[in-house]
């Protein structure tokens, strides 16, 4: 437990943990009151889709820190790899709520100015995403494989 608390990586990626929670409940009474005025009790696409990432987020962004605080790398290899996928949780948080605030789309892609920007973006995305916990997890395998 002291590894969560001690080490840069886990305190960074619980402090987003916190943060993106805090998003998830609050874009939560945002789609309540969405629901409330709407004459079909609906909430916009895209504000329903900030609320259910920001919480999905901050438990990805809680099982981050777990693998780096048990992770074999050190503490500056673990910060890298959390940072990168943290930081697109975030991005794709603020990209939705964006999207929300504006309700012109249910399909960003589909109604993109600019599709081969945005596909940029996704594979930088998933490229960072899937590389920073890939270091975690193959740090958490050397650890307790070693």
């Amino acid at each position: 437990m002291e590894e969560l608390l001690n080490l840069t990586a886990p305190r960074i990626a619980l402090a987003a943990s916190g943060i993106f929670f805090m998003v998830g409940l609050l874009t939560g009474v945002w789609k309540y009151i969405c629901i409330r005025q709407h004459p079909n009790a609906e909430a916009p696409h895209y504000v329903n889709t900030a609320h259910r990432a920001a919480l999905m987020y901050a438990f990805a962004a809680q099982l981050l820190a777990v693998f780096a605080a048990t992770s074999a790398f050190s503490d500056t290899v673990n910060t890298v790899a959390v940072i990168f996928p943290l930081l697109f949780f975030g991005i794709a948080i603020f990209h939705y709520i964006i999207l929300g605030l504006t309700t012109k789309s249910n399909n960003s892609i589909r109604d993109s100015a600019d599709r081969t920007k945005d596909y940029f973006i996704l594979n930088i995305l998933a490229a960072a995403e899937i590389g920073g916990f890939f270091v975690l997890l193959l740090g958490f395998f050397l650890r307790i494989w070693g």
